[in-house]
């Protein structure tokens, strides 16, 4: 049985250094599963480590993506009951390829419900609203959310809704987002609107932020001493510096928190996540197949984008 992935031996801009390998399959090791992948999104945790962002702990060469959903095909002999489930195979290999290997302890499950879509995107965003809200708490406060409508961030708002905030503001880029924030319960308010930011700004407890640069520095500026600024990502490509020791910042990378999770209390963590889930907003889906991943990258590139490039592993 042979294997399609997308590999990188080098670090660069996805689309010079991705290359498609088709390769026979390896054995199996123990205490793995082996799972036919059906879907793979695009994200930006995707993509960075391509670009040599974290070379330190990015050994090469290495299969890129890092979320996806698929079907069991082999199991050890104490876990058959696995065979032909639907599980999300993380923590192992890359998931931009055809066939996934992954530790059992930390395959989960996907319930019978949920959509095979949605199931493919149930970890590096969900988990990440998930974390920083039990550790910035939004409960009673007025929360502002940069680089509105992405993925995390539509999470982070409606989630944050629902665990009691006051009020959730979101600053978009885009127009095309206004309506479809308005929709989950969070006030749009367009980045070049710099009246409305630093108004949003000057009330917010709890800002979780994806842009950093100059939009960052603005609303530390502005933002109440006794509030909480939440960097998750730099979208901007543009670091900040805080002009006054108060607000409180804290950086939040989801790697940081995986190395301490147990295998039990990493599938605590999806339990909670799939109610979540059910309820919730999400953007629509654009599918690829793998051997035009090109398409799918350039797509995620594209600027007032609402839906989500997905590849898909069976063409």
């Amino acid at each position: 049985m042979r294997n399609l992935a997308l590999w990188y031996r080098r670090f660069g801009e996805p689309e010079s250094v991705l290359q498609a390998e088709t390769t026979p399959l390896s054995p199996r090791q123990p205490g793995e599963i082996r799972v036919r992948m059906l879907f793979s999104p695009v994200n930006a945790s995707d993509l960075i480590p391509i670009t040599g962002a974290y070379r330190h702990r990015t050994p090469l060469p290495a299969i890129a993506g890092y979320e996806g959903v698929g079907i069991v095909t082999e199991t050890p002999a104490a876990y058959p009951a696995l065979l032909g489930k639907r599980v999300l195979p993380l923590r192992g290999q890359g998931t931009w390829q055809r066939y996934v290997d992954c530790p059992v302890a930390y395959a989960v499950p996907v319930p019978d419900d949920i959509d095979s879509l949605l199931a493919a995107r149930a970890y590096i965003n969900p988990l990440a609203a998930q974390m920083m809200l039990d550790r910035y708490p939004p409960i009673g406060k007025t929360v502002l959310l940069t680089a509105a409508g992405s993925d995390c961030a539509v999470l982070l708002g409606q989630w944050a809704r629902q665990a009691g905030a006051e009020a959730v503001y979101g600053i978009h880029r885009s127009p095309v987002h206004a309506q479809r924030l308005a929709e989950m319960g969070i006030v749009p308010i367009a980045q070049d609107d710099t009246a409305a930011v630093n108004a949003a700004a000057a009330q917010a407890e709890v800002v979780y932020d994806a842009t950093g640069g100059s939009l960052a520095e603005a609303i530390l500026s502005v933002m109440p001493e006794t509030g909480t600024f939440v960097c998750y990502g730099l979208l901007s490509g543009q670091t900040f510096r805080q002009q006054r020791p108060l607000p409180r910042v804290a950086w939040f990378h989801i790697r940081n928190y995986l190395d301490a999770l147990s295998a039990e209390a990493w599938q605590a963590e999806f339990r909670r996540i799939w109610p979540k889930l059910r309820a919730s907003q999400c953007s629509d889906v654009t599918l690829y197949p793998l051997s035009e991943w090109q398409r799918a990258v350039g797509n995620y590139r594209e600027a007032g984008r609402t839906g989500k490039p997905m590849l898909s592993m069976d063409n």
